[in-house]
Parts: C-alpha cells; sequence; structure tokens
C-alpha cells in the first residue's frame, strides 16, 4: 500500500530521533546525515550530538514539523541559541525521493546572567554512508570562493549526489574523512580526532584529511556567533538535466527563506484547521499545542535492524547464547522521547496516533501497518523494538531480549475504532474513506492473529477474565513483581502471582479490541464465524454484572484487580556475610495471601469508567465519580494520581534500586482516557450527567495549566508530573509522546 509516490515522497526526513538534527532515508543502508557542535558548561567544552539528558540543554525540540517536508526546532544550549531548519524538494533533474536543506542560524544570548560565553561557535555537519559507498571530496581544489560543493558521492538509490553549502557570513571550515561501518558511536570518533589535533596543534579543529574509501565526511564550520549557514543535498546529478545549480541556488539563501516562511504559514493553517483552538485557550497554551504536534512528527523515526527474542530459561540457541534473532525488519514510528526512549514502544504507539491521525491519516497508516508486519507466525508483536546498533546503543542490556509470553496493552485498537466510527460518521474525505477501507481490508488477517494472541495466552481460569503474563512469582527483592507488559510496570497488582490473577486493564482491553474487530468486520462486510465471535466476545465482557461479579464487591463501587494477595509485605535490610559485609534490600512476607480482590485503587480501577462500560443510570457511576473527584483519593490540582493515597504502596519503592513511577505520579495518557469518559457521560442522560461536566471542566483546566506552565517553566513536556512537588515535570524530557495528548485535551478531541 505504501509504495510508488508515497514511498519516494517519504524517502527522506528527520528519520533519527536520538539525534539532536539526523537525517537518514527509509532504507536500511541508507546515506545518513547529522550536526555535532561544541558547548561550554561548567567551564569545560562538550561535543553535542546524541540527545542527553545530561547536556542540560534549556529547551530543544521540533516548535513546528509537518512529518513530510518541513520543520523547525529551536535548542538552547546555554547562552546559545540555535534554530535548525529542514526542508524537502523534489524538482526537474532531482534523483529518487528529491533533495533537501538545512539551516542553521546560531546566535549568542549576552545576557549579564551569562558569565562565561563562546564567542565562536564550532559546528560539525556530517554525511554518513551506512551501506560502505565512498564519497568523494576535492582536497586540492577544496576552496569555496570558487565552488560552493563539500562533498559528493553515488547510490543506487539515488543516483549521483552532492552535499553544496551557502553562506553570507565569514567562516572558516575544516574536515576529517572516515572510513567504518559504526555509525553509532561517530561522536567519540569526531571527539578523539579534536583531542589529537588539540594537542598536536593547540587548535580546535578537524585535520584536513580524507581516509581512503572513506564513507563518512565531517565538516567543521567555526563562526563568530551569530551566524547562519545553509546545507543543501542534491540527488540524481551527473546528467544533463540534473540543474544542479538552479536546485542549489533555490535551496539555499533568500529562496529557502521564501519557501521556509511558506511552509510556516501552511503549518500555521493546517494547525488551526485540525485543532481549531483560537476559543479554547490562550496564546501560551497555543505554543505548547504546536510544539506537542511538532515534536511528535518530527521524532518519528525509521529504524531496521533484528529484534532479539529470549528463550526459555532452559534452552539455547546451540551458541550458549539466550536468545533468537527475530528476521531483519523495518519500523517507522513515533518514538515516546527522543533522549530516552528513542525507539519503538507497542502500546505508547497507539496514543501517539490518536494525534496523529487528526493530522496526517497517510502517516497513520503507514505507522500502522509497519507495526502490524512485525507480527510473527503465532499472531505476538514484541512489545519494544530496538533495531539496529544506534538504537542498541541507547538500551541497558537486560531490557534487550523480548519474550514472547508476553504481551502489551493492545492500543492501536483505539485509533482502528476511531478511523472505523469516522468512516460511518462521514468526517473524512472520500479518498480517505477508500484508503482506509483499503488498509483494514489489508491488514484484517494480521489484526485476527493479533487478537487470537491475546485471546489465547492471556486468558485466565474464569471465562471471560483475563491476566498479564510475565510476572515474576520468584522475586525475593521486589516489593510488588512487576507487569511490565501491562505497560503500567510497578502498579499494584496480587502480590504473589499466579494463574488466578484477574487484570482488570487487559479485560477491559480486550472489550476494546472486541468491539474494534467486529466494527471492522461490519465495515468489510466480512461474514466469517470469527465475526461472530468478536460480537459475541463484545457482548459478554460489555455486560455489566458479570464484570461487577468478577472485579467489584458490590458495595464501594470500586473495581479491582483478583489474584492471591497479601498487604503484609515489605522490604527489609538484610545482612548478607562475605569478604565484604553487605546489606541486600529484600521482600518479606509475614502473612499467607488469600483469594480476593486486590484493594488498591488507582488507574486500573478507573478502567470499566474509561471505556464507558458503566450505565450512565448507574448509582456506580457516582462512586466513579466520587474517586475520581476525592483530593485523598486520585484528585490533585494537577491532574490524576496514578494510585490512591489511601494505597499501602503509594509513593513505595518497589526495589532498592526502582523508584516509585506508576505509584502516584500523575500520566497524561490515563488523564486523557479519563476525560474522554467524562466528557462521555456529560453528554448522556442520567442522574450523573450534570456532575460528569462539572469534573470534567475541571479537569481539563488543571491539565492544561500544569501542562503549559511548566513547558514555559522548564522548556519541556514532561513524561510525568509529581503531585507532592507543585506538579513539577518529572522522568524524563522532552516526552512528546502520549503528553503530547495535552493538544486534544486543548482541542476537546
Amino acid at each position: 500500500m505504501f509504495q510508488g509516490e508515497h514511498r519516494e515522497s517519504m524517502y527522506w526526513g528527520t528519520y533519527r530521533p536520538h539525534l539532536y538534527l539526523g537525517i537518514r532515508a527509509r532504507t536500511p543502508k541508507s546515506l545518513m546525515a547529522g550536526l555535532m557542535w561544541i558547548g561550554l558548561k561548567d567551564g569545560q567544552y562538550f561535543l553535542r550530538h546524541v540527545c542527553e539528558d545530561s547536556d542540560d540543554l534549556r529547551t530543544y525540540g521540533w516548535l513546528r514539523h509537518n512529518g513530510r517536508d518541513y520543520g523547525q526546532q529551536v535548542l538552547v544550549d546555554q547562552d546559545t541559541h540555535i534554530s535548525t531548519s529542514f526542508l524537502k524538494s523534489h524538482e526537474i533533474g532531482s534523483g529518487y525521493g528529491g533533495d533537501w536543506a538545512v539551516r542553521i542560524d546560531a546566535n549568542l544570548d549576552k545576557s549579564p546572567m551569562n558569565e562565561v560565553s563562546l564567542e565562536n561557535g564550532h559546528f560539525f555537519f556530517y554525511l554518513a554512508d551506512e551501506g560502505g559507498y565512498p564519497l568523494t571530496i576535492d582536497q586540492e581544489a577544496f576552496d569555496l570562493q570558487k565552488s560552493s560543493r563539500l562533498v559528493s558521492g553515488s547510490r543506487e538509490d539515488v543516483g549521483g549526489w552532492e552535499l553544496h553549502i551557502n553562506s553570507s557570513d565569514d567562516m572558516e571550515i575544516h574536515y576529517a574523512g572516515f572510513k567504518t561501518s559504526h555509525m553509532h558511536n561517530l561522536t567519540d570518533l569526531v571527539q578523539r580526532t579534536l583531542a589529537v589535533q588539540t594537542r598536536r596543534m593547540g587548535r580546535l579543529q578537524l585535520p584536513d584529511t580524507f581516509d581512503i574509501s572513506a564513507n563518512i565526511a565531517v565538516f567543521q564550520i567555526s563562526a563568530k556567533l551569530s551566524f547562519k549557514v545553509d546545507l543543501a543535498f542534491v540527488s540524481g546529478v551527473g546528467l544533463k538535466t540534473s540543474r544542479v545549480a538552479e536546485r542549489v541556488k533555490s535551496l539555499t539563501g533568500v529562496s529557502l527563506s521564501k519557501k521556509l516562511n511558506e511552509k510556516e504559514d501552511f503549518f500555521d493553517a493546517k494547525f488551526t484547521r485540525h485543532f481549531n483552538l483560537t476559543d479554547k485557550v490562550g496564546l501560551e497554551a497555543l505554543t505548547v499545542g504546536k510544539a506537542s504536534i511538532g515534536n511528535l512528527l518530527g521524532g518519528i523515526g525509521y529504524f531496521y535492524g533484528q529484534s532479539k527474542i529470549a528463550l526459555l530459561k532452559s534452552t539455547d540457541n546451540g551458541d550458549g547464547e539466550n536468545f533468537i534473532s527475530y528476521w531483519p525488519a523495518a519500523l517507522y514510528t513515533a518514538v515516546p522521547s527522543r533522549s530516552f526512549f528513542p525507539r519503538g514502544f507497542l502500546w505508547d504507539e497507539g496514543f501517539h496516533q490518536l494525534l496523529i491521525w487528526r493530522w496526517d491519516i497517510g502517516i497513520c497508516l503507514d505507522i500502522i501497518g509497519h507495526w502490524l508486519d512485525l507480527i510473527n507466525v503465532d499472531g505476538w508483536i514484541p512489545r519494544e523494538q530496538i533495531l539496529g546498533a544506534e538504537a542498541l546503543s541507547k538500551v541497558p542490556d537486560e531490557f534487550v531480549r523480548q519474550h514472547p509470553t508476553n504481551g502489551n496493552p493492545p492500543t492501536l485498537f483505539l485509533v482502528l475504532q476511531d478511523l472505523t466510527v469516522g468512516i460511518e460518521r462521514n468526517i473524512f474525505s472520500p479518498g480517505e474513506s477508500d484508503a482506509i477501507a483499503a488498509f483494514l481490508e489489508r491488514a484484517f488477517v494480521r489484526l485476527e492473529a493479533w487478537f487470537q494472541w491475546f485471546n489465547t495466552t492471556q486468558s485466565g481460569k474464569e471465562p471471560g477474565s483475563f491476566y498479564w503474563h510475565g510476572r515474576d512469582n520468584t522475586t525475593v527483592r521486589e516489593l510488588n513483581p512487576k507487569a511490565l507488559s501491562s505497560g503500567l510496570d510497578d502498579y499494584p497488582r496480587a502480590s504473589h502471582p499466579s494463574e488466578e490473577e484477574r487484570h482488570l486493564d487487559l479485560r477491559c482491553w480486550m472489550l476494546l479490541a472486541a468491539k474494534c474487530m467486529h466494527s471492522i468486520s461490519n465495515l468489510l462486510g466480512s461474514t466469517n464465524r470469527l465475526e461472530k465471535g468478536y460480537s459475541l466476545m463484545a457482548e459478554e465482557l460489555s455486560n455489566f454484572d458479570y464484570l461487577n461479579e468478577m472485579h467489584s464487591d458490590g458495595v464501594t463501587g470500586v473495581y479491582c484487580d483478583y489474584g492471591n494477595h497479601t498487604e503484609k509485605v515489605k522490604l527489609r535490610w538484610l545482612e548478607v556475610m562475605g569478604n565484604h559485609a553487605q546489606r541486600e534490600l529484600v521482600r518479606v512476607v509475614t502473612e499467607a495471601p488469600k483469594l480476593g480482590l486486590v484493594p488498591h485503587i488507582g488507574y486500573v480501577s478507573l478502567f470499566p469508567f474509561m471505556m464507558k462500560i458503566i450505565p450512565s443510570d448507574s448509582w456506580i457511576l457516582g462512586k466513579q465519580l466520587d474517586i475520581i473527584a476525592n483530593q485523598s483519593i486520585l484528585w490533585t490540582k494537577y491532574g490524576l494520581r496514578s494510585l490512591a493515597k489511601t494505597s499501602s504502596l503509594y509513593m513505595k519503592r518497589n526495589t532498592e534500586h526502582d523508584p516509585p513511577y506508576w505509584r502516584g505520579q500523575i500520566w497524561m495518557n490515563m488523564n486523557y482516557m479519563t476525560l474522554s469518559a467524562l466528557r462521555h457521560y456529560a453528554q448522556e442522560d442520567g442522574p450523573h450527567k450534570e456532575r460528569a461536566s462539572t469534573v470534567y471542566k475541571e479537569l481539563r483546566e488543571i491539565l492544561i495549566r500544569n501542562v503549559v506552565q511548566n513547558y514555559h517553566r522548564s522548556g519541556y513536556l514532561w513524561e510525568q508530573y509529581d503531585e507532592t512537588n507543585g506538579g513539577k515535570g518529572k522522568g524524563s524530557r522532552p516526552f512528546t509522546g502520549w503528553t503530547s495528548l495535552i493538544l486534544l485535551v486543548m482541542a476537546e478531541a
């Protein structure tokens, strides 16, 4: 579905989200580009390249990005303000995928607060060929007064290509060429080269040398701050029709400025058209809304490699390894965080696509298609995608292997349900509706396999019950064994994992999946036996009485997990004797567990409410609103906390090295789903309509206020927010994964 014109138009992009600026093509062995610069912190020089929290940039992120051919990013490194703009173009004479340009605009903030400043800027722009194709530089005639060309080469995909530079400022250019197959440690390569040159020459500059058959070319651009430089990549050169000079001119200088201004206007107009925030929020919130969608789209990456699949503990693959490799695969996906999680996460992606389908349905379907193409013969999709050396370099070894018994919330059904309902309600153009229907028809066999994998491997002992597999029932160090596959990690479950468990959230995800599969079947006119099964299963899981029987005590109106549980569990320091006296924090159980409801109230308790299973006239709906609005339980001045203050595990560490994660912090994805349900009940006739409306308005207001204030104070959207510290952002930053849902909160979408 995504070949031909679509594939070519999406070929180049800012598809290396783990870098402050990284460009590549959607092909396994790509020609890649990136930006580095010298930063100053605490009187020391540092080379910036990979997005690192420790770099302590005041802010960075795409303020505007359309996901296709334009982006505008701002980075503030201490007192240096850097703007990077990206533009794609396809003109007469262009090779496959077209041409692209990058503008770097660096300025110095000379405020009295900045005692130590870098007077000169040192930027390093590079091209690196993963395929090992050699790059060419004319060292003898390297004179930018005579020619703007920096480097050239040739590839099978784009033909001959050249990189040109243009600037009206005084610049000093130095270069280095390297031959290596290791693309994930280019920072070290450049850093070592600069260190050698500094010791040898006493100057911070590249050596103006080029290895034989070099496949990496790095250009150091040094100039007095402030300065501006344009870099233009043109493909398909070497032919009579190439028109290289005209194309370079159109991608630099005044012409580039004009095109960037036009793209900015197009972005702003499209943003207004799709989200319509004019009368809903103020200017400060509007800025955050644009940055939310901009950095989400600018954070879309293309990855290629093989996942490592864990084998059972009792087996190995014959080489002494405890994993086997998945097939070589590509993944085009958004990422949760460019600094900390710059790779694909299955359950995150469903939330990302709630925004992206509203912006560009073509990008949305392309991404979902890539994820579904990762499904194996059993119907399983690895939940975390660590593909290629660059992705691997950011992940601790213990998290690399994926376990084929473990799932992840099937949040892609949130999006697919939106799309099927959208077709029924005629919100898409005829062309978009046709594309969605064609996609669903082709994807249906994969969706069936995925659904059946959940239905068979994650089912519980009781009919209509489900539980997340993969919890450790032998742990002696975890206060409450994590359910990583649920996405909610350390959220409290039954203290003693067993096959008797019933996980409320998974039951509700399965209801969503069954409903969605039924809707898609109806849309496609499917009449197979599985279609009837989806309908029956959706009916069964929607049965309110059955839900209450399995997950509620029938008195308090609270919903809980069910399992083998005791509250008498704690972590205690234990002296470990050996060569050196040591202490370990170990789990101690002082009461035998019993089967029953797990008495923790939090996000999981709200899943029947979030999925709108509760009838609008039920007394339980009133109780759910009480739980949401009660400051001793879930309500805070900044959003709903993940675990009630009344819980015995509220803000408790799970191990010596694991601080609380989903045990009180405020997370945007669950607040968004709760808000969506509040809006639903505020529009449904019943005794709780007005109360739901009031709570909806208050929750929406405090979420927007806190995220917007944090963004303008800190420069970032955050992974989570801390109610104990004035709603301050916590965790990784920038987190323009599901925290970007604040835009849909603003738009009331």
